[in-house]
């Protein structure tokens, strides 16, 4: 294929470069909040070989101060202004400042520590901190504590210059209780012990960014394991003696595989000095990147023999995510935090890639599909969707920048780019660019420029429309047919946010497959979709066909259109991903009001659990069941169908080909059990720990059905609330289900005191906790009181965001508004954007990506009329 539009190479370069990545000046900054562009731009101008030498004594008492001390280092190449160090925290926390030996007076402003050009010098300078480190990301618990620094809260621990493109190295001492462990960035030196205390010291780490610098340092138990030659550490609180004998290897296998592939695929050995990781109860993420100490969210490493299929999928993935990133992000890393997503993309490119090796038995075109379309849609089909590729002025607004669009459109926009380039070459660009600014940073228009090279699509074009800009198209078709044959099938398509026609500039250049269906076969044609009417040309001269399927290949970007004729037909269809693309579709149609109801789609699902036998498919289906019992069926109308849709989903469970089919539906019984018969039995289970046959429950499952009954009102509820809780073995399950026992509350006074202790940011530092506890306060058994916390949970948005880590406002926001579809919470979200009209775009984007489905809702049970 030829380049349709060639122009010369500098053209290409200048029309990409923005504002915050190209761009570079000398002048001297102003003093403001946060890390401008400008003063970014600035500093790394003048300022290079940087380094750290940061020393914490870390108290056993989670609430008393924590004293430190720091050395900084760097060359300056001209003191021609003061020199602005980031700090955000009190000025009473900077105890001394020392600059090439001179103590100079605590000059701190607006979040910034000013040094004085007077005391600085061309060259080599030195400056020295003692300092009370800042709590906000510390992460502090009864036995033990984590830094979390991403995007820019390293200056809320320490004063640093943060930005991802000032990389340095960092030497850290830790003096911390004698029983604790600790790891870092680095590997360890030497340990002191003094009395009850102990200092580790650790060498110096290799060059990183500051979001990447990191310790743990606790009560952890370590495991050390040497896998292909490399030795790793695992560091984990786990105390369940199955979840450990079951996960322990696997989870050393599967970083062993990531890193194998992925040193083949970028043909660069793995680049850092050490490979360690720690499993953290209830981490804010699934995990963070940190070179030689990756986090994770210990549930999600640690799965005992009743794990699903896919939950252990995606424990490959996530491992292979955060591997990835070793690479994508840490080797090379964005030059400003509006190309985050480069970073995010190429982690979850790559990871879909590695589980080809790790669960080779499931479809990776499958995987693929179901792990990024969905989540995807569900924020690029709102009124707020942002570009993949945003626009950044500050670091401190970097948090609001991150969401399904960059961890889930993005890979799907590398695929459809892969696709255009062809398999080889891309993988020969990235390595091109791996290469050539290791240990370094890059912007996406360094990456663009190599891939540019390397074919001959025009990828500015390209870029524009699938980078530049959010939202998704919306196709159509014209079939003409003559005497039974095709003459000609044309596919039109459109931008879905304005609802007319695509110009010639806005057109999603992409592929895809169509399906035509005869009374043997469903036969699929290609379709390469690069106008805005583009022809179908392998479909002209077949025979007309008893119906067409759009996007069988599951590849195409978009909502397509519903032939009616398919419905009944789509669980007879070999291909898993015709049947799961289908199911996609069939749902953003209902939500867009075309072709299919939600009754409709309600009774098809169902009847689909009974005919899909691939587990991640069932788990699409049973999540757009729930989604669309809860939200898009009117109250009476679920009345009138819970008990047959309950007796419906019971008897698929009962015959689901395995175990974890099996648990999944079960799992969809307990989320939509509403009718008294359907609570006894999910009671009798929970009492007697006797689970349906073939169906296993964890200690965590039996936790989740304790929170079931306890939503449902059942009788009983205290009394299975402090039963659970003696249940629960590990001391960090037990303070958590202790921490959800007011929100599970059937006493609304109870509920409402709860609500109000959430207005204060020390009561929402376990953003996890805090997340499935909105959630229980917004069921919707108990909206009818909830509701009154909607125009507050908004009001607090911006205080979460500032306090909170950068999932937490969306996190907050689907616990509170998931499950809403009355006018009345519509009205409220609409009353607090029209009193808030210059509310921060961002968080604003937020809000309407979270209550889109509200007011989709809130429109279609107007035209839902009874069973």
């Amino acid at each position: 294929m030829t380049k349709r539009s060639l122009r010369p190479a500098v053209l290409f370069v200048s029309s990409l470069l923005w504002y915050g990545c190209a761009s570079t000046t000398d002048t001297p900054p102003v003093v403001e909040t946060g890390v401008s562009l400008k003063l970014a731009n600035y500093r790394k101008t003048v300022i290079s070989a940087l380094g750290y030498q940061l020393s914490f004594n870390i108290p056993e008492g989670k609430s008393e101060h924590i004293p430190a001390s720091e050395v900084i280092t760097f060359n300056l190449s001209k003191n021609d202004a003061d020199l602005q160090i980031d700090f955000k925290e009190d000025s009473d926390h900077i105890l001394e400042v020392v600059v090439n030996s001179t103590t100079i007076p605590v000059d701190h402003r607006e979040e910034h520590i000013i040094v004085p050009k007077s005391v600085l010098r061309p060259g080599s300078n030195s400056i020295k901190i003692t300092f009370v480190a800042g709590n906000l990301s510390l992460n502090r618990n009864d036995e033990y504590l984590y830094t979390l620094l991403v995007p820019d809260r390293a200056r809320t621990v320490f004063p640093c210059f943060d930005q991802p493109n000032l990389k340095a190295s960092y030497q850290l001492s830790l003096t911390m209780p004698g029983q604790w462990q600790a790891l870092s960035n680095g590997p360890l030196a030497n340990s002191v012990i003094s009395g009850e205390r102990k200092t580790f010291n650790f060498m110096p780490s290799d060059t990183i960014s500051t979001y990447l610098f990191a310790f743990a340092a606790g009560k952890f138990q370590k495991v050390t394991r040497t896998v292909d030659g490399r030795t790793m550490r695992l560091f984990h609180r786990e105390t369940d003696e199955e979840k450990i004998s079951e996960s322990i290897d696997t989870i050393f296998y599967l970083h062993g595989k990531a890193l194998d592939f992925l040193e083949e695929y970028t043909a660069i050995p793995y680049p850092f000095k050490k490979f360690d990781f720690v499993a953290i109860p209830d981490f804010q993420y699934g995990g963070m990147e940190h070179v030689g100490a990756i986090q994770y969210r210990a549930s999600s490493l640690f799965l005992d023999k009743t794990a699903t299929q896919s939950r252990k999928i995606g424990r490959a993935n996530l491992i292979a995510h955060e591997t990835a990133h070793m690479w994508f992000g840490d080797l090379v890393t964005m030059d400003w935090f509006n190309d985050v997503w480069m970073k995010e993309v190429f982690a979850n490119f790559m990871a879909d890639k590695v589980s080809e090796v790790t669960f080779p038995d499931t479809g990776s075109d499958l995987k693929f599909l179901l792990a990024h379309y969905p989540a995807a849609y569900a924020v690029d089909r709102t009124p707020g969707a942002n570009p993949v590729r945003q626009q950044l002025d500050n670091l401190k607004d970097a948090g609001s920048m991150y969401g399904a669009i960059i961890y889930h459109k993005a890979p799907i926009v590398m695929k459809q780019l892969e696709m255009l380039m062809g398999k080889q070459e891309f993988q020969r660009g990235l390595q091109q660019y791996l290469s050539e600014f290791a240990f370094s940073n890059a912007t996406w228009t360094d990456l663009i420029n190599i891939l540019d090279q390397l074919t001959d699509e025009d990828l500015l074009a390209w870029n524009k429309v699938w980078v530049e800009e959010p939202f998704r198209p919306v196709f159509s078709y014209d079939m003409k047919t003559n005497e039974g044959l095709i003459t000609a099938l044309t596919i039109s398509q459109k931008e879905e946010k304005t609802n007319t026609p695509s110009s010639s500039d806005k057109v999603w250049s992409q592929y895809f497959k169509v399906g035509l269906s005869y009374s043997d076969s469903l036969i699929q044609v290609p379709a390469l979709n690069y106008r805005a009417v583009a022809d179908v040309s392998q479909a002209t001269g077949r025979p007309k066909p008893n119906y067409i399927v759009f996007n069988t290949s599951g590849e195409g970007y978009g909502v397509f259109p519903i032939d009616s004729a398919m419905l009944p037909y789509i669980g007879t269809w070999n291909d898993p991903v015709a049947r799961a693309s289908a199911y996609i579709n069939n749902y953003e149609n209902m939500l867009n009001g075309d072709g299919i109801t939600p009754t409709e789609l309600l009774a098809l699902n169902t009847a689909l659990l009974s005919q899909e036998t691939e587990e991640l498919s069932v788990r699409q289906l049973t999540s757009q069941l729930s989604a669309t019992y809860w939200q898009f069926i009117t109250p009476s109308n679920r009345k009138l169908i819970s008990q047959s849709l309950e007796s419906d989903v019971w008897t698929a469970m009962e015959q689901a080909p395995s175990a974890s089919i099996k648990k999944m539906l079960f799992g969809t019984f307990q989320e939509i059990a509403t009718s008294e018969k359907a609570i006894e039995k999910l009671y009798s289970i929970w009492k007697s720990e006797a689970p349906p046959k073939e169906v296993r429950l964890s200690e965590d499952d039996y936790t989740g059905l304790a929170a079931t009954l306890s939503l449902l009102s059942h009788p009983k509820s205290v009394e299975i609330q402090q039963q659970q809780l003696t249940r629960i073995n590990n001391g960090d399950r037990k303070k958590r289900w202790e921490f959800l026992l007011p929100a599970l509350s059937s006493d609304t006074a109870t509920r409402n005191t709860f609500f109000e202790t959430l207005k204060l940011a020390e009561n929402r530092e376990k953003e996890s906790w805090v997340s499935t506890a909105v959630s229980y306060l917004h069921h919707p058994e108990r909206q009818h009181v909830s509701i009154g916390y909607l125009k507050e949970s908004l009001e607090l948005l911006s205080d979460i965001q500032a306090t909170g880590d950068i999932f937490f406002p969306t996190a907050w926001l689907s616990a509170t508004f998931g499950a809403y579809q009355s006018d009345e919470a519509a009205s409220i979200v609409n009353t607090f954007l029209l009193a808030h009209p210059n509310y921060p775009m961002k968080l604003k984007g937020k809000i309407l990506q979270a209550t889109d489905d509200l007011k989709r809702a809130s429109r279609l049970l107007k035209s839902q009329s009874n069973l």
